[in-house]
């Protein structure tokens, strides 16, 4: 099987360049990892986390999946989330969504997935869910960008109720969940004001701005 030299030679010149710009940048990644965010991104090859919030390596530890999901069943998910927050401490856990995402086009197109099918499960109950609000909307491009801001917000909630974010703000460590939403066709995140100290998702009511984005009455 061939290789992939042009990648090799664009890890050279990209390692080439840090050191030149910074002598000690991968002595300082070797000595420590100390990021303040957790991101939970879609694995989407559009949405490169670190990038488009303009952070350095080690700065922001990422978990990205298809659609941005925070299952129980993940154990890959709920790991990343135990280990950023109990043993990297982090202070803010962003979970970030992206107007035209694959997986949420796919739900509402109702088509099938294969393998995928079962990981995209839960964003066909959100849709249910808010089957009347979505079905509301004029166009079918109104209806995907809602479900993709719902889908957020439906992710925070789950954040929210994981037994290692609960234990954390039980023991008084300060860690927040976020809900961000990313438009590819601008490179610019908005905050859908969904942050919260700690779990309560029974007041988390998504109402809809003059924007077009989510906001959160009675979080914190």
């Amino acid at each position: 099987m061939a290789g992939l030299p042009e990648l090799l030679e664009n890890n050279r010149r990209w390692a080439a360049r840090m050191v030149e710009q910074d002598p000690q940048f991968f002595a300082r990644l070797v000595d420590q990892q100390a990021p303040r965010y957790l991101w939970i991104g879609c694995s989407d090859s559009r949405v490169p986390a670190n990038e488009i919030v303009d952070l350095r390596p080690g700065e922001l530890f990422v978990h990205r999946n298809v659609a941005n999901v925070v299952s129980y069943n993940d154990l890959n998910c709920l790991s990343v989330l135990q280990y950023a927050i109990d043993v990297l401490r982090v202070e803010h856990v962003i979970v970030c969504g992206h107007y035209g995402c694959g997986g949420v086009r796919a739900v509402l197109a109702g088509d099938r997935m294969g393998l995928a099918e079962v990981w995209l499960r839960p964003l066909r109950d959100i849709r249910e869910k808010y089957r009347p609000e979505i079905d509301r909307l004029a166009d079918e491009k109104q209806r995907a960008d809602r479900l993709c801001e719902l889908n957020v917000l439906e992710q925070v909630k789950q954040v929210s109720l994981t037994n290692v974010f609960r234990d954390a703000r039980a023991r008084g460590q300060q860690v927040s969940v976020h809900g961000w939403i990313y438009g590819l066709h601008d490179g610019r995140l908005r905050d859908l004001e969904l942050s919260g100290d700690g779990p309560q998702p029974d007041r988390w009511v998504a109402t809809r701005t003059s924007a077009g984005a989510i906001s959160s009455s009675g979080s914190t």
